[in-house]
């Protein structure tokens, strides 16, 4: 079973690089400036073995509950793969803790109280020998000023980066959004590529732009886009996640 659902994946990743290659050659662009972030949320450890097996080392989980637990199996399935963890999805402060046991990003971060109960779980982390490294961070902007699909207005991007500029511990890495629902996606990642623009000019190691999934990663590399997040074009549909 196993091999059966290597070859799958494989043939699954093969083309996700095509497609990210193909858009990097269209936009100008070298493919190594686009990062593929595989999002194994509901998937299996199994699955996130086989990528990490497969070169796919930058894996993305949504729920820290979830997220831990299969980090930790993998790490026993594949001790000696170099695997990256990033946190995507909306994270309550009261997961601190939890999170940065296991994430070497957060890229869902959207206020203040959470910069710096995340700033404050890294320290503790890294004093306790949980953590050999600062944690990464990403700020979550909305770009349609929707609260309920998450992330901050881009008119408050310039005070909370400032706020995690200075808290320590965290390091401001860039921006992460999701095109809005029923909009055209080149020009929501239009309007997130100029968010960053202003951003590196006052914090220039914040280069990475988190944008662009499955079904419109095209645009969002046109645009600008490091980071893809990829989730059902790899792995297919919701899967049954190891408990």
């Amino acid at each position: 079973m196993s091999d059966t659902r290597r070859d799958e994946l494989a043939a699954s990743l093969a083309e996700v690089e095509e497609r990210i290659a193909a858009a990097c050659k269209a936009a100008g662009r070298a493919r190594d400036e686009v990062k593929l972030l595989a999002v194994t949320k509901t998937f299996p450890a199994l699955d996130a073995a086989l990528l990490a097996d497969l070169g796919a080392l930058d894996l993305a989980e949504n729920r820290d509950q979830e997220a831990g637990a299969k980090a930790e199996e993998v790490a026993g399935l594949r001790p000696d793969a170099r695997i990256r963890w990033h946190m995507v999805g909306s994270l309550q402060r009261n997961k601190a803790k939890s999170v940065v046991r296991w994430a070497d990003e957060v890229q869902s971060v959207d206020s203040e109280r959470l910069a710096d109960a995340l700033a404050k779980a890294t320290k503790s982390a890294l004093d306790s020998g949980q953590r050999d490294h600062p944690l990464d961070v990403l700020i979550q902007v909305s770009l349609d000023d929707d609260p309920k699909r998450g992330g901050i207005r881009l008119s408050e991007v310039s005070h909370l980066a400032e706020r995690i500029a200075h808290v320590g511990d965290i390091r401001l890495r860039g921006l992460m959004a999701v095109a809005p629902l029923g909009t055209d996606p080149a020009e929501a990642f239009g309007k997130l590529a100029r968010a960053s623009e202003r951003l590196r000019e006052e914090h220039p190691n914040a280069r990475e732009i988190s944008a662009g999934m499955s079904n419109d990663l095209e645009q969002a590399i046109t645009h600008g886009s490091t980071c893809v997040r990829v989730g059902t074009a790899l792995l297919g549909g919701r899967g049954l996640a190891s408990p």
